[in-house]
């Protein structure tokens, strides 16, 4: 079974990838909660039981793509950055939103890719907060809910709707642009 990996840290926003590792646990990914501690605690208190840690993570087969939410904070450890390094090797997904893109750009896969992020500009807030200079290659940065160049994903943390969605067409599920309308809509709301 192909596995999607969620890399959850504390103070995270979960919801913002929520939608997306439902839809795709429902489609028969094995959603396999990843991080460096064993349980981890999300902004809004909730409390979440890893089932592997990154390092396990690195031994994984059969991996189908890497998902990493936004929070008030980034913690890239050598073995996230490996990970993520080898997975974009290996052309596997990378989708990451809001603040989450700073760990890609940390690793170093951003470069000549274009991409978007919630931290449209780093303030000095945001160097005391994510603990150091702007990690962003500003030259690719597009201002879009999202953006995907090739298996990289990302998005804007009031776009998660979008950023499922378009997780969603890079696996293929939806049948034909209709069917890829309609659920946008239904998620939406829009009659």
């Amino acid at each position: 079974m192909k596995k999607i990996l969620l890399f959850l840290y504390d103070e995270m926003a979960e919801f913002e990838i929520m939608l997306a590792a439902y839809h795709l646990g429902m489609e028969g990914f094995e959603i396999v909660p990843t991080s460096y501690a064993d349980i981890v605690k999300s902004k809004i208190g909730i409390e979440y039981k890893i089932r592997a840690s990154v390092q396990e993570a690195l031994e994984m087969k059969d991996i189908a793509g890497l998902l990493i939410t936004g929070g008030h904070r980034c913690d890239l450890r050598n073995e996230l950055k490996e990970l993520i390094r080898r997975l974009d090797k290996e052309t596997t997904l990378l989708a990451a939103i809001c603040a989450g893109p700073q760990y890609l750009a940390r690793a170093g896969v951003l470069t000549g890719r274009s991409y978007t992020t919630s931290l449209q500009k780093w303030s000095a807030e945001d160097e005391k907060r994510f603990g150091g200079p702007d990690p962003f290659p500003r030259e690719t940065f597009r201002v879009q809910r999202v953006v995907r160049d090739g298996h990289i994903i990302t998005a804007y943390g009031n776009a998660f709707v979008d950023f499922a969605v378009e997780i969603f067409d890079y696996f293929r599920l939806f049948t034909d642009d209709a069917e890829r309308e309609t659920f946008m809509k239904d998620c939406k709301g829009i009659v």
